[in-house]
C-alpha cells in the first residue's frame, strides 16, 4: 500500500452552517511526483478508500505501472472522503455536510499540496458524483471530467434506496450486514445472479449459494467497514445536486470547460443507463466536448469495478500520453 499522508483543513464552513475548526484530510499517491506530470485525482465509492492502485487498489488493473491510468507518466492522488472511517476518521452530525462540501474539501486538499490544474477527474458511483460536484464549482479546474456509474443529482430511485438503507440501518440487529446485504441487490442484476448460482444450493447449510454469497458480503463489510461510516457515506448518497446553488444544470455546464465524458453502464440497476443518456443529450445542444460511453455487461452497478478491459478501451483513448 502507497504510504498515508494526512492534510489538516482548518476552520471549514460547511453548506448548512457547521463551522468545523479541523478536518483530516487522509490521502495517497502513485507515480509521478505533482510537479513534474499531469495530475489525475481519483474519487473512491461508497466504502472505497485512497488505496486505489498496487498491493489490495480496487483498481489495479486501471491504475498503475503501464496500465491505462499509468503511473510512470502520470501522478495519481485519492483522497479519502473524511467521515469514511478511514485511519479512524468520523463524522458524527452527518447532516452537516452534502456532497458539494465534500468538493470543496478535495480542492482545499489540492492547494494544501500547491496543485492548481488537473488533467482528469475519475471516480465511481459516488466518486463519479463528486467528480460532478468538483466541475460545478471548478469548472477550470481539469481538462477532463469522468464521472462513471453515477450521476450530477441523488434521483428519485436513490434517494428511496438510501431511505430504506437508512431505516435498515436503525432498526436492524445487524445494521451492516443487512444493509450490505440490500445494497448487494441493486449492485448486481437478476442476470449476473442467475448466470453465477443458478439455483445452486450448498449442503454443509442448506442454503441457496445466492444467500451464502450475500451473507459473505455482509459478514465481510462488517469485518472492514464502521457503522458510522456507512451511515455518513449513506446519507452523503441522498445529497448529491449539483444544481443546490445554482438557477439552473443549463448554466452550470455552459460554464464548464472541461471535457465531459459520461460513462454509463446498460445493466446498472442503481444509477440508470438512461440518466445518462438524457444528461448527453441535454449537455451535447451547447457544448462540443461532451461524450457517451458505455459499459455493456450483466454485472449491473459494479461492472465498473469488473469489466476491466472495457473500462481501459474506454479510458485508453482520455488518457493516451499524447
Amino acid at each position: 500500500m502507497s504510504e498515508i499522508h494526512k492534510i489538516s483543513i482548518n476552520d471549514f464552513k460547511t453548506g448548512s452552517g457547521a463551522l468545523y475548526r479541523s478536518l483530516d484530510l487522509f490521502y495517497q499517491h502513485f507515480g509521478k511526483d505533482y510537479g513534474k506530470a499531469p495530475v489525475v485525482l481519483v474519487n473512491h465509492s461508497l466504502t472505497g478508500d485512497s488505496n486505489v492502485s498496487g498491493n489490495k487498489g480496487w483498481w489495479s488493473e486501471i491504475i498503475g505501472p503501464g496500465m491505462t491510468i499509468d503511473t510512470n507518466y502520470y501522478s495519481v492522488l485519492a483522497f479519502n472522503i473524511p467521515g469514511n472511517g478511514f485511519q479512524d476518521s468520523l463524522i458524527n452530525n452527518y447532516n452537516d455536510f452534502h456532497t458539494g462540501d465534500i468538493a470543496r474539501l478535495f480542492f482545499e486538499g489540492l492547494g494544501k499540496l500547491g496543485i492548481k490544474n488537473l488533467y482528469a477527474i475519475i471516480g465511481g458511483s459516488i466518486g463519479g458524483s463528486i467528480v460532478w460536484e468538483m466541475g460545478a464549482l471548478y469548472p477550470n479546474l481539469s481538462k477532463h471530467l469522468i464521472p462513471v456509474g453515477s450521476d450530477w443529482k441523488a434521483s428519485d430511485w436513490i434517494i428511496a434506496n438510501t431511505f430504506l438503507q437508512k431505516r435498515i440501518l436503525n432498526n436492524s440487529s445487524k445494521p451492516l450486514e443487512d444493509a450490505r446485504i440490500h445494497a448487494m441487490l441493486t449492485y448486481r442484476t437478476p442476470n449476473s445472479f442467475d448466470s453465477r448460482f443458478n439455483r445452486t444450493k450448498n449442503d454443509e447449510n442448506n442454503m441457496y449459494n445466492v444467500e451464502n454469497w450475500l451473507v459473505h458480503h455482509g459478514e465481510k463489510l462488517n469485518n472492514r467497514f464502521k457503522l458510522e461510516a456507512y451511515i455518513f457515506m449513506n446519507h452523503l448518497l441522498s445529497t448529491v445536486d449539483i444544481t443546490r446553488s445554482f438557477n439552473s444544470f443549463d448554466q452550470i455546464v455552459k460554464k464548464i470547460k472541461s471535457s465531459i465524458h459520461l460513462i454509463a453502464i446498460n445493466s446498472d440497476l442503481y444509477f440508470f443507463s438512461y440518466q445518462d443518456e438524457l444528461t448527453y443529450k441535454k449537455i451535447k445542444k451547447n457544448k462540443k466536448n461532451i461524450f457517451y460511453n458505455e459499459i455493456k455487461s450483466i454485472h449491473g452497478h459494479d461492472a465498473f469495478l469488473i469489466e476491466n478491459e472495457m473500462m481501459s478501451n474506454i479510458l485508453k483513448p482520455i488518457f493516451n500520453k499524447k
